[in-house]
């Protein structure tokens, strides 16, 4: 019995093994060799899932309104978002036409978010008229020309989103002032520079320039921004530019022409034209003209 037990143990492993050789296979019962066939046997095996993961592709970090000219939720616009910020540059907020007294200009508005615009512009011409046409230095009154030219870059903020407005920034001046003295007196009878008076007639024309000696000159202002349309606008501005002390250059037609004048004590004396100038020039930079330079804004806008 053993033996039919080994045997049968062996047949069912070799069945199962070797069943696509198909051979036969011999048992013995009882001394008796009997020969069987071994089917194959299909064996199914069940596939596993493979997972297979995908790494989704992080959503942009920034968003473009087109409307709005607003770039917002900007966290690594700047690393990764060339195309936001040309977008951006070529997509202004609006666009503003403005007088006052740094000129006639235009400026140019992107806005950042719902408070904060960053705003270049640009004002300039002959405004002259807009300060009297005219100022006195000491004792003497210049009539004035101008030729103004004032880039400037700046922000505006609206602290409350509405129409009250804070702005600050940059100008960069190349403002030219044109003088020319204008003598007192009877029949021009005289200019009187540190309270002595000099023949006007002696003296001839004292004309120069004056420029202020700031290359970048910083400004603040507050104002107004009401919007009367879904896309106009006005604005109104009002604040001041530091703009420094003033270089300035008076010159006499004959500097070398002998002019008479009277001294503090009295006594009768004389000097040259051109050193008459060289007196009206120093008063001139001494009185420091627009040193701080009002700034007063009126304009209209048009949003996009």
């Amino acid at each position: 019995m053993k033996l039919i037990k080994l045997t049968a143990i062996s047949a069912a492993v070799l069945a199962s093994t070797a069943a696509l050789a198909a051979e036969p296979v011999i048992v013995v019962d009882n001394n008796d060799a009997m020969a069987y066939e071994a089917q194959p046997v299909a064996v199914a095996y069940e596939a596993e899932p493979v997972a297979v993961a995908y790494e989704a592709e992080p959503a942009p970090s920034y968003a473009y309104n087109a409307d709005a000219g607003v770039l917002s939720n900007t966290t690594g616009a700047v690393l990764g978002g060339t195309k936001t910020l040309f977008q951006t540059a070529i997509n202004p907020a609006s666009v503003s036409a403005e007088v006052g007294t740094l000129g006639y200009g235009a400026n140019v508005a992107w806005s950042m978010n719902e408070k904060t615009e960053l705003q270049a512009g640009w004002a300039g011409g002959d405004v002259a008229d807009l300060f009297g046409g005219d100022f006195d230095a000491d004792d003497v009154n210049y009539d004035v020309d101008s030729d103004f030219s004032n880039p400037y870059l700046g922000v505006q903020y609206r602290p409350a989103a509405n129409w009250f407005t804070m702005g600050a920034g940059i100008i960069i001046p190349d403002n030219d002032f044109d003088v020319r003295a204008n003598p007192e007196g009877a029949d021009d009878g005289y200019f009187e520079l540190n309270n002595i008076q000099y023949n006007a007639t002696q003296t001839g024309t004292l004309e120069g320039t004056i420029e202020h000696r700031n290359k970048l000159a910083p400004y603040a202002t507050i104002g107004f921004r009401p919007n009367i349309t879904n896309n106009f606008g006005v604005f109104g501005e009002i604040g001041a530019a530091y703009m420094g002390k003033t270089n300035a250059t008076v010159r006499a037609v004959d500097e070398t022409s002998v002019v008479n004048f009277t001294d503090r004590d009295g006594t009768p004396s004389t000097t040259t034209a051109g050193e008459v100038a060289n007196i009206a020039e120093q008063e001139l930079e001494d009185k420091d003209w627009l040193e701080w330079f009002p700034i007063v804004k009126v304009g209209a806008t048009y949003r996009f």
